[in-house]
């Protein structure tokens, strides 16, 4: 059976994609320098929101995720971000792979709106590891199951998120608004003579009280 221990070495914003994705680079080791025929590597990335300092206007634009900062010791809970799966080609002793994991702006998910909140330091990350193992010993091809403790930790600087957000959407963010919203903002804007949407939202927060 192949002991495998594994470490995120980086993680970097892919350059030129069809949409926004990170790259996470990864070191798979062998602990016996084994050869690997293939592994069939699933990864589940999880915020740690707990592990980190926010500053008063991070923790105000975090509230309508964990609540009032009083009760965080209650509801600063892991957050899911994603899952990703990869085929590892065969090595031998160790090898370095690079993970696409494909990310979104959309304010409506949770991750969304926490990578928003933030404005520096890192996004502590837990990379779970899990998936099969293919390897040839004396007697042949064998299979085995990653062990589900395989972990390894990152902390991901803020400022690789904002460096991919504003390659793909230069200083924008993206809402998700219903259908019948939609029209009746379509309504006001003609009705205005108004020619974009952020004037028109301009124009109704000076309207409000």
């Amino acid at each position: 059976m192949a002991e495998l221990a594994f470490d995120c070495l980086q993680v970097r914003p892919l350059r030129y994609g069809v949409g926004p994705a990170l790259v996470f680079r990864l070191h798979i080791a062998e602990v016996n320098a084994a050869a690997v025929h293939a592994i069939a590597l699933r990864v589940q990335i999880r915020i740690e929101p707990r592990l980190r300092h926010y500053a008063e206007h991070e923790a105000e634009l975090l509230t309508y995720l964990f609540g009032e900062r009083a009760r965080w010791g209650e509801t600063l809970k892991p957050m899911q971000f994603t899952t990703a799966s990869l085929m590892v080609p065969s090595f031998t002793g160790s090898t370095e792979v690079e993970l696409e994991v494909p990310c979104t702006y959309d304010l409506e998910v949770a991750a969304g709106k926490y990578f928003h909140a933030l404005d520096d330091g890192v996004v502590p990350m837990v990379l779970l590891f899990s998936g099969t193992v293919f390897a040839k010993g004396d007697k042949g091809f064998w299979v085995h199951p990653i062990p589900w403790h395989q972990q390894a930790s990152y902390r991901m600087p803020v400022s690789v998120w904002r460096e991919l957000m504003d390659a793909y959407f230069p200083h924008e963010a993206w809402i998700r608004l219903d259908r019948d919203t939609v029209d009746a903002m379509l309504r006001y804007k003609n009705a205005h003579a108004i020619p974009t949407w952020d004037e028109a939202i301009r124009s109704l927060l000076k309207e409000s009280p």
